[in-house]
């Protein structure tokens, strides 16, 4: 089968990290793993951050002539034109052009990929993305919502019957290697870090930039001052414009805090394996690529019950989530998971195993397969 992709809010293809970008490439190796033919449609961004209206104009134009193009190239050769158009992540700030003109005038069957509805958004600064984005929705064949969380606001737009659940995935393999290399990793990252190797090690990963982002790990800093007494060494990892900030949030902790940069995904892998507990705030973490991968390298996480998170991290199975990201309760948990070693290693254990059931590329594939012969297309 001939699958059309296009990502609106930020292209697959690009080289920039972006944990968006990383889900959008593994929705590709996924189909392409099951013998699919993948193309990228576009790479045309509709993102519109201030929703600024001459954006969204010169959006809608783009598209209309990126539309034309691939209309003409399928007219000229069929055998290009796919079987399903698919179409990951769309909301007011990013709707998809492209999907639903393809959709209406070829008649394909159109499925979207993390898609979500904001009906404050229907009036005001994001009406005409809004508009867009519903019009999506409401044409688009099968909904797949990456989280609980978006359940109840699709269903209010289109027919429930569309939609079904698709949580978060990846490939577990690198993780699982990390996690069988656990001591070897710890041995060697507490001589390249000079890190403490009797303390509990805590990990915190993100892009350092302005926004949630740097307002997590500004919490994780007063969160750690309110537990200081407990015994534990800080592992930030990432970078970003932000960088100098957050360095000054934390610098009360000088000594039990390392700053390692940005990592590459086997250097990471490691780290993940190496630690004892995955702490993050989540300020308005959608549900947090993050959580995921550490589990997956058997690493515990703490966390909040916010949004999609309870939908990776399951309270006291695989990590603790706290009822709120104030800094007082985190550190309240924090210490109290520091004090439970044994649970700490059962979580470890659990964790693993879920993201291999239920979590994995494998388990997206089998969920895709589903997908796919409900709209009536070829395995």
């Amino acid at each position: 089968m001939r699958i059309g992709f296009y990502a609106p809010l930020k292209p697959p293809d690009h080289p920039a990290p972006s944990g968006d970008r990383r889900i959008a490439r593994l929705f590709m190796d996924a189909m392409r793993g099951m013998g699919h033919d993948v193309d990228l449609l576009s790479t045309l961004r509709s993102y519109n951050r201030d929703g600024n209206p001459e954006r969204e104009a010169e959006t809608a134009a783009l598209a209309a002539a990126e539309v034309a193009r691939l209309s003409t190239l399928w007219q000229q050769t069929p055998a290009l034109k796919p079987d399903l158009l698919f179409t990951y992540h769309v909301y007011h700030k990013a709707a998809d052009y492209i999907g639903p003109a393809l959709k209406q005038q070829f008649g394909l069957p159109y499925a979207i990929a993390e898609a979500s509805h904001s009906p404050a958004r229907r009036t005001g600064i994001w009406a005409a993305g809004y508009a867009q984005a519903l019009q999506a929705l409401t044409m688009a064949d099968a909904l797949l919502a990456i989280t609980n969380h978006d359940l109840p606001g699709l269903a209010a737009c289109t027919d429930p019957t569309k939609i079904s659940l698709f949580p978060p995935f990846l490939d577990p393999a690198p993780f699982l290697e990390a996690a069988a290399r656990r001591t070897a990793h710890r041995e060697r990252l507490t001589s390249l870090f000079g890190l403490p190797a009797d303390r509990p090690w805590l990990l915190a990963v993100g892009m350092m930039r302005a926004g949630d982002k740097q307002a997590s790990f500004e919490r994780l800093a007063e969160t750690l001052l309110l537990a200081r007494d407990a015994d534990w060494h800080a592992i930030l990892v990432g970078g970003g414009p932000e960088l100098a900030r957050i360095e000054a949030a934390f610098a009360p902790l000088r000594g039990r805090v390392t700053m390692t940069g940005q990592l590459e995904a086997d250097a990471l892998a490691a780290l993940y394996a190496a630690c004892d507990l995955y702490v993050w705030p989540a300020v308005n973490e959608a549900y947090g690529m993050a959580l995921l991968e550490a589990q997956a390298a058997g690493l515990p996480v703490l966390s909040v019950d916010t949004r999609g998170v309870p939908d990776i991290v399951r309270h006291l199975q695989t990590g603790w989530l706290t009822a709120d990201d104030a800094p007082a309760t985190l550190a309240v948990a924090l210490q109290q998971a520091l004090a439970d070693t044994p649970r700490r290693r059962v979580m470890a254990e659990a964790a693993l195993q879920r993201v291999q059931r239920e979590l994995s590329l494998t388990a997206a594939q089998h969920r895709l397969d589903r997908l796919f012969r409900h709209l009536g297309l070829p395995a």
